[in-house]
């Protein structure tokens, strides 16, 4: 069985035991949360499409850790002026790990 659910703007296709880095979701490790807005839902031979969402299913994750993630430069430069801006950003994400989707 798998599900597309959406988080943080951005939608995830998930499974029992996947693990997903998404934008932060406030909680400590070992926390259990649930996603509500499931988009889809599938299984052998019979997919379900929500409108907006499928009604009563529900995605359950426990989160493992809260981190940072990788360092991206953004650069900008206004050539023959003498302008130059560097700046550094790092998203805080959440890992989580899918434990079931129930369906309604």
């Amino acid at each position: 069985m798998f599900a597309v659910i959406r988080t943080g703007g951005k939608q995830y296709k998930v499974e029992p035991g996947t693990l997903l880095d998404i934008e932060l979701v406030p909680g400590e490790a070992g926390e259990s949360i649930e996603f509500a807005e499931v988009l889809l839902l599938g299984s052998e031979g019979k997919t379900v499409v929500g409108q907006p969402t499928v009604a009563g299913a529900t995605v359950s994750a426990r989160i493992l850790e809260q981190k940072r993630g990788p360092k991206l430069i953004i650069f900008k430069k206004l050539r023959r002026h003498g302008h130059q801006l560097k700046k550094g950003h790092r998203q805080e994400l959440t890992r989580v790990k899918i434990e079931k989707i129930v369906a309604a």
